[in-house]
């Protein structure tokens, strides 16, 4: 197997355990405590390190002296957090439950942006790391079709303590396949990939704050981010619109079915509109971001469950463009010394958002689901209006605007392990 071909199975792994967690901690929380609440403050704990941990993850994954060493630890870190709350969740005090879960939150940038950031470095650079990306961004929508629906088989037939070890399985085995991976070959993307040049890595010094400055001052990066994280508002509260609105609609239990729709169409779209290389990853995100809202307000007046589910899986398709061409914008105009630290922060931005629009949605629960699902669509048209505003301003003053050397357009040449 290839080292992109170990990579994907790496990543499909990670993520899929990742996205398993939302549903398995409540399952569990619920099987042995009674309460719901308990798993959703749980989850919380989990979600909520991911911005915070972001910077620093990008920072230590740049000046790792063994990323050989570092990448799978922190997976292993993650999949030992995932063990520790399916022995632990419900049987010892809550704090300590929270802590193990704030623990392995802190491992989930390089499950998402951290893992990304890798592809640069296993793929040559042109149409075929295009490519890569989109493969890339199927892992993210293939997971979050499969990691629920395992989830709730797993526990229908046995119990939720079985679905959370099926998940921790799975991170084990990302944590395997990363230790395989070429992290010393630092220029993959040359010519003659096959015989990459070896030698010591040299390692980025970049603070901090130097991931933070790129997003704000590279204009590229600055449209794409605000963008995606204002439209993951709407999307991190999209899971329980559809409830509310399948129980409107007079089906109940069909919220999975809307949401299995829009997974299913995220995983089309990103397989087959994300591989357009020919068209400009920015002109895509706005697109397709308007596309997004156009199909969910549809969506918000179907007049049954079986519309409804054709519009989000359209919905879906339309929506699975964006992380791919978000994630060739992010390699292309990142500069080097903190492309780690740009793919961790911008994937802790939109989970973050993301959780602030499931909170929001709890505190509107009361209103019509329809005019939530309406509020999201106009989420994805803000988005794209916001992105074309971003887009098309100048740079701010003291940018780097370039082509990094991740760019199709730009030479080869040996990179920092922040950007392999």
């Amino acid at each position: 197997m290839s080292g992109f071909g170990r990579y994907l199975g790496a990543a499909l792994a990670a993520r899929f355990a990742s996205e398993g967690m939302g549903m398995a901690v409540v399952l569990l929380a619920l099987e042995r405590t009674g309460s719901a609440a308990y798993g959703a403050f749980v989850l919380t704990a989990w979600l909520a390190p991911h911005v915070l941990a972001a910077p620093l993850a990008g920072v230590l994954a740049a000046r790792a002296r063994r990323p050989r060493v570092f990448y799978p630890g922190t997976l292993a870190g993650f999949t030992a957090a995932v063990a520790a709350l399916a022995v632990l969740l419900g049987r010892v005090p809550m704090p300590a439950v929270v802590a193990v879960a704030v623990l392995g939150g802190t491992c989930g940038p390089m499950v998402t942006g951290g893992l990304s950031s890798l592809v640069a470095g296993l793929v040559p650079a042109g149409a075929a790391r295009d490519r890569a990306y989109g493969w890339d961004a199927s892992t993210y929508n293939a997971a979050a079709v499969t990691a629920p629906a395992v989830v709730g088989l797993v526990a229908a037939v046995g119990s939720a303590g079985p679905a959370m070890a099926v998940l921790a399985l799975s991170g084990a085995l990302a944590a395997a396949l990363a230790a395989t991976l070429p992290y010393g070959h630092e220029d993959a993307g040359r010519d003659h990939p096959a015989h990459p040049v070896e030698g010591p890595p040299q390692r980025s010094r970049a603070g901090m704050g130097a991931g933070l400055a790129a997003l704000w001052r590279v204009r590229e990066l600055r449209a794409v981010t605000s963008a995606t994280t204002l439209a993951f508002i709407g999307i991190g509260s999209l899971t329980t619109t559809s409830v509310l609105l399948a129980a409107e609609l007079g089906s109940p239990r069909a919220g999975g079915v809307l949401m299995t729709a829009f997974a299913l169409g995220a995983l089309g779209g990103s397989l087959t509109l994300g591989r357009m290389t020919s068209v400009e990853p920015g002109r895509l995100v706005r697109w397709a971001l308007a596309a997004t809202g156009v199909a969910l307000a549809g969506a918000a007046f179907a007049p049954s469950v079986a519309v409804t589910a054709v519009l989000f899986a359209a919905a879906g398709v339309c929506d699975g463009p964006v992380l791919t061409a978000t994630l060739r914008i992010r390699s292309e105009h990142a500069p080097d010394a903190v492309r780690t630290q740009v793919f961790t922060l911008g994937a802790g931005l939109k989970l973050t958002a993301a959780s602030a629009g499931a909170a929001l949605v709890g505190i509107a629960a009361d209103a019509p689901a329809w005019t939530l699902l309406a509020g999201i669509a106009g989420l994805q048209l803000a988005a794209a209006l916001l992105h074309a505003l971003v887009a098309a301003r100048g740079p701010v003053p003291g940018s780097v605007t370039g082509p990094s050397a991740a760019s199709a357009t730009a030479p080869a040449g040996r990179r920092s392990p922040g950007g392999p």
